[in-house]
């Protein structure tokens, strides 16, 4: 087995999903995930995508993104609205609490530690 890893959407199924009902603010936001590698320790990394709409996020892990493509705006309680889109890089860090809202259909590479 190679140590090194392409990270695209043809080397794995897409997993179907969506944020939990009592979350959605507006819209009817899908996922798509290409979970690409999982390892022990809770380390995972693929591509995500997400449809229009706007949801409650609260987060207990670290994530690195990378938006590939789209638009999205990410706000935390209490703090600035954040406007995102493709070659934008951010972490979301432990203990973040907002709403993301995706006003174009966007993608982006994630590398999230548990």
């Amino acid at each position: 087995m190679s140590a090194f890893l392409a990270v695209n959407v043809e080397s794995v199924e897409p997993e179907a999903g969506a944020p939990a009902p009592d979350r959605v603010l507006s819209g009817d936001p899908k996922f798509r995930t290409w979970n690409v590698e999982e390892r022990d320790g809770g380390l995972y990394t693929g591509i995500w995508e997400a449809t229009p709409g706007k949801w409650r996020i609260v987060y207990d892990e670290w994530e690195f993104c990378h938006i590939l493509s789209g638009v999205s705006v990410i706000a935390e309680d209490g703090g600035e609205a954040r406007t995102v889109r493709a070659g934008d890089s951010f972490v979301l860090r432990p203990g973040f609490k907002g709403t993301w809202e995706v006003l174009e259909t966007t993608r982006k590479e994630y590398v999230i530690r548990l």
